[in-house]
């Protein structure tokens, strides 16, 4: 890591993580447990706000990702596993950094100065900052062999403002090609899902969603492996296809390679159930 005495992150987890995707949420606190990084949830967190609130009231938008700002503490980093709820804290901090009136506000309503050495991180980020040899160390060709389609979704594509930030794409490859996993080279990696329009228009949704399964099978993957919860949903529910593949969190392709997520139930939430080719793959015991 780049500071090896940083081992405490403050955690965001967000309403997916929270709730539909709660095998993430466990995967990657299991994993980060296991290398010896520990997430301390923000106590009392709110939703950030994502599309819902972005969409239609400017200023409860700004207030909720804020709230959230103001229960980290100072001195550890804030530590993010949602694409969307990185992106509504991150345009947060920037919007209170440039404006006084906002940092009043933000004063007055919470009780305490913006935090302007606050450090928010995407969970990427902080893969990034890790030796994979050094904390994964028996976790290597734990995935030999096994096809996969890197879904990333298009939330870490930042709007022009943030457009200094990396994106971190590639770094799922980089990082599971390490643990013997292969990528599939295909033209969806990036392609938006849909996000929050499957609830009021999954007459759009559904055909997104399948042209990128399809795409992953046409490019002989095995599963696809998504950066984002809300994406990892729309592939379940909205995919119509006969033949579907099954879809994994990052997280979860993690904790296989560590050997942590045979036990915990996590694939029994998958409404594509995976288990079966984990197991042909050796990746997964039948009591799994």
């Amino acid at each position: 890591m780049t500071d090896p005495a940083i081992h405490k992150y403050s955690y965001f987890p967000g309403c997916s993580l929270a709730t539909t995707a709660k095998e993430n949420n466990a995967s990657m606190v299991a994993f980060c447990r296991k290398i010896g990084v520990e997430l301390v949830e923000l106590e009392d967190w709110n939703c950030c706000g994502s599309s819902s609130a972005h969409s239609i009231d400017s200023e409860l938008a700004a207030a909720l990702p804020a709230r959230n700002l103001s229960l980290a503490p100072e001195g550890r980093p804030l530590l993010v596993a949602c694409p969307s709820c990185l992106l509504r804290l991150r345009q947060a901090q920037l919007h209170l950094l440039q404006n006084k009136d906002q940092q009043q506000w933000y004063q007055g309503t919470f009780d305490r100065p913006v935090d302007t050495q606050l450090e928010i991180l995407h969970f990427f980020e902080l893969l990034e900052r890790l030796d994979i040899s050094d904390v994964m160390p028996d976790a290597f060709e734990r995935l030999k062999g096994l096809r996969f389609a890197p879904y990333y979704g298009c939330m870490l594509a930042r709007p022009p403002e943030l457009r200094h930030e990396k994106n971190y794409y590639g770094l799922m490859e980089k990082v599971l090609t390490s643990l013997g996993a292969s990528p599939v080279h295909w033209r969806f990696a990036s392609r938006c899902c849909g996000t929050f329009l499957s609830v009021v228009r999954p007459d759009v949704v559904t055909p997104m969603v399948n042209s990128i399964v399809d795409g992953a099978r046409q490019a002989g993957a095995e599963c696809v492996i998504t950066a984002c919860a809300m994406c990892h949903l729309n592939l379940e529910v909205r995919c119509r296809l006969p033949d579907s593949v099954p879809i994994l969190h990052f997280s979860e392709a993690l904790s296989l390679a560590l050997g942590t997520a045979e036990s915990d139930g996590w694939f029994s939430r998958h409404l594509v159930d995976p288990r079966p080719m984990l197991e042909q793959r050796g990746l997964l015991h039948s009591n799994g």
